[in-house]
């Protein structure tokens, strides 16, 4: 069990019925948001995929995927998606998805290996969503012109929160900072990744770190990422590595950084042979997928998943991601948390 964050003199600002529709709110806000300012069009996405297809997002590479027989496949493996990174691809490629413009689903995923605390649950929520791009646009500039897009309808739907609960305060920057995973370790060369990250976000409010996965000076990753979907290798037009991030707040109720959305350009032929390389996994080439984006059968593209409760869990200044998810909780969580104010579903 991860460790829990128990706010002092915590109290609920909504009740358990509020809370439902304020998610509610939420939810119907942000998605047509995203949409209009991406120009996405929504998509029904899997629950699983076949297993050896490499469709399923490899995440850190480490965790496992829930898998099942089917029967009448003669016992193929399927496996509950970790995140939709991959299949979204291939539907824009099925799709013939024009540049400019892309899709969106609501995917509802499981990851058993999560370790469980104030953020993080075994079901996991995210608006998925993935744009079709042009070579031209395989730039930092044009990442960072589409983060503050999406950050953009974040604040929109903070705004429109606070009006319908007005016991709900507005914390949020007007702006969010953009900062390299190298450029944030050499301020802060002494701290941890996430002490680094806890730092930048409380001087700025909001921030994107760039260059997720690709390793910096020390050695080190400031986190993981597969080799696979993002492209954390390419060295972009300010001579920084990497074209992908995650957007983080500073988060005044837990009192720490929280990551609301990981995303990316996606990797090209170039870049998917480099890091298949470099993480010494070159045998996935032949994977479905990857020879699919190989043989040029997929278009360039940018996406990212934004985590449903979070985002709402944010938005009603609630302490614990289980105030907004119906999840499997340890009993001792369960308890520390009723005793801490924290009232799980």
């Amino acid at each position: 069990m991860g460790q829990l964050i128990k706010p002092e003199r915590y109290k609920a600002l909504l009740s358990k019925r509020q809370t439902e529709q304020g998610i509610k709110l939420i939810k119907d806000f942000f998605q047509q948001n995203l949409a209009t300012e991406l120009r996405l069009s929504r998509v029904t996405a899997p629950l699983f995929v076949l297993k050896g297809l490499g469709i399923n997002d490899d995440l850190n590479g480490v965790e496992r995927p829930v898998s099942f027989p089917i029967k009448d496949l003669g016992d193929a493996q399927a496996e509950v998606v970790h995140s939709l990174a991959k299949w979204k691809r291939l539907t824009l490629a099925e799709y013939k998805i024009q540049p400019g413009y892309g899709i969106y689903t609501d995917m509802n995923a499981i990851r058993a290996d999560e370790e469980l605390d104030n953020l993080h649950s075994l079901y996991v929520d995210q608006w998925d969503w993935e744009a079709v791009i042009t070579e031209s646009d395989r730039t930092r500039h044009y990442l960072e012109d589409v983060v503050r897009r999406i950050y953009g309808a974040i604040l929109r739907t903070e705004f429109l929160t606070c009006e319908a609960y007005p016991q709900l305060k507005p914390f949020l920057p007007k702006d969010i900072h953009f900062i390299h995973a190298q450029e944030l370790l050499e301020m802060y060369p002494d701290k941890t990744p996430k002490e680094r990250e806890d730092a930048i976000c409380k001087k700025y409010g909001a921030v994107f770190v760039e260059g997720i996965g690709c390793r910096l000076s020390n050695g080190e990753k400031h986190d993981g990422r597969a080799a696979d979907y993002d492209d954390w290798s390419t060295v972009a037009e300010d001579g920084k590595v990497g074209l992908n991030g995650d957007i983080l707040i500073w988060y005044p109720v837990l009192g720490r950084s929280f990551e609301l959305s990981s995303m990316g350009i996606r990797v090209d032929k170039v870049a998917l042979l480099r890091q298949l390389e470099i993480e010494r996994q070159e045998e996935r080439k032949q994977l479905y997928f990857h020879q699919q984006l190989l043989s040029d059968k997929l278009p360039l593209s940018i996406g990212g998943g934004i985590g449903q409760s979070r985002l709402c869990m944010v938005m009603l200044h609630k302490a614990h991601i289980g105030e907004i998810q119906a999840s499997i909780w340890s009993d001792e969580m369960r308890q520390e948390c009723e005793a801490a104010g924290m009232s799980l579903i």
